[in-house]
């Protein structure tokens, strides 16, 4: 119990020390946002902005939208919206629970925007949660802001000529991560299963598991072909190579952490010992800088679940 404190303890100051604080106070300066609109396939785009990525579908039957961001964006969301189409918002999925991917939710719901979204999103969405790697409590949401069509497995809807099919992935980044495939134009949403040109987030708080994350990242792969257009969680617009070396990444970094957790090394010593530093250059520039992303990595090895 003492070494579970201790290693409790130096996780969280090393996430107080490397947590990119920028980043947590981004969304409060909204001013400063430009929301970009990228076509990715038929009616359908990618818009950036801060926070994850947002997936958008338009078309005759209205606008599909795939996470919202922050609140203090909606509006300029919107008006990014409708610039591609004149239709109302129908649809808004949340491809998880996390605050820079539903933080719009309230917003739109207010407005009669269909909130969907897994049954675990829901759930954790409805009370105070906190996430322990950034120390950060986050408060339930309004009851408007709520998913309030939820699925177990897989929901399929039927948009603007789009077979649009959403799949639950399990112990992933969270336990309530979903992909978003428009089969016929060849597109992927990975929600936060896929972060491009960045070391990855997988929540220990709400049941991530790097495992269930490159499990998940195998099945996308599966499904991809070399045509295949990926909207990646975070980075940018991305195809099946990127996914790939994502992979490779991920697969190899798992492997150093596991043989140097079974040689009985601490925390602090493969903090130390910077395991993963070919890799650091290009990936250590993102949401999360080398050494955050050991602890992180080590929190959701299967050990330390």
């Amino acid at each position: 119990m003492n070494k579970i404190i201790k290693v409790s303890v130096f996780f969280l100051a090393m996430f107080t020390a490397f947590w990119p604080q920028a980043y947590a106070e981004k969304h409060d300066q909204s001013k400063e946002v430009n929301i970009v609109a990228t076509k990715v396939g038929d009616g359908l785009y990618m818009l950036a902005g801060q926070g994850g990525n947002i997936g958008v579908s338009v078309g005759e039957d209205g606008v599909f939208m795939i996470d919202d961001q922050f609140a203090p964006l909606t509006e300029k969301i919107k008006a990014a919206i409708k610039k591609l189409s004149d239709k109302p918002i129908r649809f808004m999925i949340n491809t998880h629970w996390h605050f820079d991917h539903t933080g719009g939710n309230e917003n739109l719901g207010k407005e009669g925007v269909v909130i969907v979204a897994h049954d675990n999103v829901r759930e954790r969405m409805s009370k105070d949660g906190f996430i322990k790697a950034f120390n950060k409590k986050v408060p339930a949401s309004p009851k408007i802001g709520l998913p309030i069509i939820t699925f177990e497995d897989s929901i399929k809807f039927h948009l603007n000529n789009h077979e649009i099919k959403v799949l639950h992935q399990s112990h992933a980044h969270t336990d309530g991560d979903s992909i978003v495939l428009f089969k016929s134009a060849n597109v992927i949403h990975t929600g936060d299963i896929f972060f491009n040109k960045m070391y990855p987030f997988m929540d220990a708080s709400s049941e991530g598991a790097v495992n269930g994350m490159i499990r998940s990242v195998e099945m996308i792969m599966n499904l991809s072909d070399d045509q295949t257009v990926i909207i990646p969680g975070h980075g940018p617009l991305a195809n099946k190579k990127d996914l790939q070396v994502f992979h490779t990444m991920l697969t190899t970094v798992t492997k150093r952490m596991q043989k140097l957790i079974n040689k009985g090394k601490t925390l602090e010593q493969i903090v130390a010992m910077k395991p993963n530093a070919d890799f650091d250059k290009d990936w250590g520039n993102g949401f999360l800088n080398p050494d955050a992303f050991v602890n992180v990595l080590y929190s959701v090895m299967p050990e330390n679940k």
